[in-house]
């Protein structure tokens, strides 16, 4: 049977000579419990949310435009160039096009590929084809992130199933992440209506916190039990991003180009992302 470690460094500390506010004594408490809580340092301003906000004011744009210009016969590097144009234009920058090696401002993921598409002029839209377009837009130093799904034409009724039930785990997601709840909150929400949808929900990749960083805590995972995970506060900003797949959870990373995650038995995948703040009367989405 396992304990909490008693010895381990306090996360959240009320400054020296300051009185404890309401939210320092929700944390305080929960961290007497021995409960993972945030570090002040993922508790953003207003200001700094202001500027996550117009970050994410492009960031939805850009997906706005892909989708009104996606379409079958498309490579996926068209989209990029859309992607790339748009971000170039307002006077931002992404955050995808370099990031450990990545070479383009944004990933598109067809059929069974998960996420972390490459975008590739060889790579062709087709009729019936399920597309995820990612994309993360960093304005005045600032980072927003949100994912589509696009459905090119006429595709099944098993794909555009998966694609509604995927959306629907992200709401159901947002539903559950509320002030003071714990991420397992989120993910319990989640994994039980993809599973009720006959679904599984990847385990190797996850939602996570962004604002002042590409990537954040906390970890965003999209399964698992209530009350696990971090304390949820308001002012910390993050994403839900649920990977639905139509098989197996399980995933493999294409050795050719060492990115694009697939299905391990390669059935469709669907997902959406949306980054947040919270506040005390829940989630604003920042960017979709």
């Amino acid at each position: 049977m396992g304990f909490f470690n008693k010895k381990k460094k306090k996360t959240w500390v009320v400054p020296q000579g300051q009185e404890p506010t309401e939210m320092d004594k929700k944390i305080l408490y929960w961290q007497s419990k021995g409960r993972e809580v945030p570090r002040r340092g993922l508790i953003l301003t207003p200001g700094q949310i202001d500027g996550v906000r117009k970050s994410g004011v492009i960031n939805t744009g850009i997906l706005d435009t892909v989708a009104k210009e996606i379409k079958a016969g498309m490579s996926t590097n068209d989209i990029d160039k859309i992607v790339a144009d748009y971000t170039l234009s307002h006077g931002a920058k992404s955050a995808c096009l370099g990031y450990n090696g990545f070479p383009k401002y944004s990933c598109v993921s067809i059929n069974e590929e998960v996420c972390h598409g490459i975008p590739d002029d060889d790579i062709i839209l087709e009729e019936g084809d399920i597309v995820n377009v990612d994309v993360t837009t960093i304005y005045n130093g600032f980072f927003a992130d949100a994912s589509r799904m696009f459905i090119i034409g006429k595709t099944t009724p098993e794909r555009e199933k998966l694609v509604r039930v995927a959306k629907e785990c992200l709401e159901v997601g947002i539903q559950a992440a509320q002030p003071y709840c714990f991420v397992g909150d989120i993910g319990n929400a989640i994994q039980e209506h993809a599973h009720k949808n006959g679904y599984s929900v990847v385990r190797d990749l996850c939602g996570h916190g962004v604002g002042l960083k590409f990537h954040e805590d906390p970890e965003v995972t999209h399964y698992g039990r209530k009350g696990t995970g971090m304390l949820l506060v308001p002012g910390m900003v993050f994403t839900i991003e649920p990977m639905i797949n139509e098989g197996t959870y399980k995933v493999f990373i294409d050795e050719d180009n060492g990115w694009t995650v697939v299905t391990e038995d390669e059935k469709d995948s669907a997902q959406w992302e949306h980054t947040f703040v919270m506040t005390e009367n829940g989630v604003e989405i920042l960017t979709y």
